[in-house]
C-alpha cells in the first residue's frame, strides 16, 4: 500500500511538519497530571491550525482537547498524531462529528502503543545496538558508538516517519478494524515475546560468571565449584544477576545504583578470589 497515495501536497506538508516537531514531544513535561501534553499540542498543531484557519473558536476547543495526560514511547507516538490529525479534520468538516472519540481513540492507544514501542526499541533495538557498539568500543574501535548511534536512531527516525503517515492515512477506522479482528492483542503479544526472547538471547551471551573456587582432594586434583554449578544448571549465576536486576528495576531502585552495586560485587568478589 503507497501511504502517499492520495494525499496532497498540503497534506504532506503538514505530515512533515508533524514529523519533525514530534521530536521535541519528551522536551516538554507538564506534571504527573499532564505529562507530555504540551509537546503533543505543539506536533500537531499544524493539523489543528489548516483545518481550523477559519474557525478560531474550534481551534481554540480542539487545542483544551488535548490539554489531557499524553505518554506514548516517541518512537511510535506518530502514529496517534497522524491518526489525531485525521479525525481532526473530520470533525472540522462534519458538524455531528464526535470530538470526544478523538481523545478517546487517542487514550486507549496509550497503553498498546507503549508495549509494543518499548518492547522493540527499548527492549531490543537498543540492547542490540548497545551490544553491538559496547564490543567494539571495548576493543578500541572507533565503530562502536557510530554503530550503536545507526542501529538505534535509523530505524528508530524511518519508524517514526512512516507512521506519521500511516495514522492519517489510515484513519479512525483502522483501529475499529483491529480491535475488533484481535490483531492488536496479537501484535501486542508477537512484539512482547519477540522482546523476552531477545533479553534471553543477550543474558546468554553477555552476563559473564565463572568462579575460581574448588573443593581440594588429597591425592587429586581440585574439584571446581563452577564444575558444578554448570552441571546443576548452564548460566544459573548470571541468570540469577539479570532476574535480581530486574527486581530491582521494577521496584524502582534507580538504574545507576544497580550497576553501582553489581560493580562493587564484583570488586569484592574478586578481592576475595571467588571470580
Amino acid at each position: 500500500m503507497k501511504l502517499t497515495q492520495d494525499m496532497t501536497k498540503e497534506d504532506k506538508k503538514m505530515l512533515n511538519g508533524i514529523f519533525w516537531r514530534s521530536f521535541t514531544v519528551f522536551a516538554s513535561r507538564a506534571g504527573a497530571t499532564k505529562a507530555h501534553a504540551p509537546g503533543f499540542m505543539y506536533s500537531i498543531t499544524p493539523a489543528l491550525n489548516r483545518y481550523y484557519k477559519d474557525d478560531p473558536e474550534g481551534r481554540k476547543e480542539a487545542l483544551m482537547r488535548h490539554t489531557t495526560w499524553y505518554n506514548i514511547t516517541q518512537n511510535v507516538g506518530t502514529f496517534v498524531m497522524g491518526l489525531v490529525a485525521s479525525m481532526e479534520k473530520k470533525n472540522s468538516e462534519e458538524a455531528d462529528f464526535d470530538s470526544e472519540s478523538i481523545v478517546a481513540l487517542k487514550t486507549s492507544l496509550m497503553g498498546p502503543l507503549s508495549g509494543i514501542g518499548d518492547s522493540i526499541f527499548w527492549g531490543v533495538l537498543r540492547v542490540i545496538a548497545a551490544g553491538v557498539g559496547i564490543s567494539l568500543a571495548s576493543q578500541g574501535s572507533i565503530l562502536g558508538p557510530i554503530l550503536f548511534l545507526l542501529i538505534y536512531n535509523v530505524p528508530s527516525i524511518l519508524t517514526r516517519y512512516y507512521l506519521t503517515y500511516m495514522g492519517f492515512s489510515l484513519g479512525s477506522t483502522f483501529i475499529e478494524r483491529i480491535y475488533a479482528n484481535g490483531s492488536m492483542a496479537i501484535l501486542n503479544k508477537a512484539a512482547s515475546t519477540l522482546g523476552l526472547i531477545m533479553i534471553g538471547s543477550m543474558t546468554a551471551s553477555m552476563v559473564k560468571f565463572e568462579s575460581k573456587l574448588s573443593v581440594p582432594i588429597a591425592g587429586g586434583k581440585p574439584i571446581l565449584i563452577q564444575t558444578y554449578l554448570d552441571q546443576l544448571f548452564k548460566g544459573l549465576v548470571p541468570l540469577s544477576i539479570t532476574l535480581v536486576c530486574y527486581w530491582l528495576l521494577s521496584k524502582k531502585v534507580n538504574v545507576n545504583w544497580i550497576l553501582l552495586g553489581v560493580l562493587i560485587l564484583a570488586i569484592i568478589l574478586g578481592l576475595l578470589g571467588v571470580v
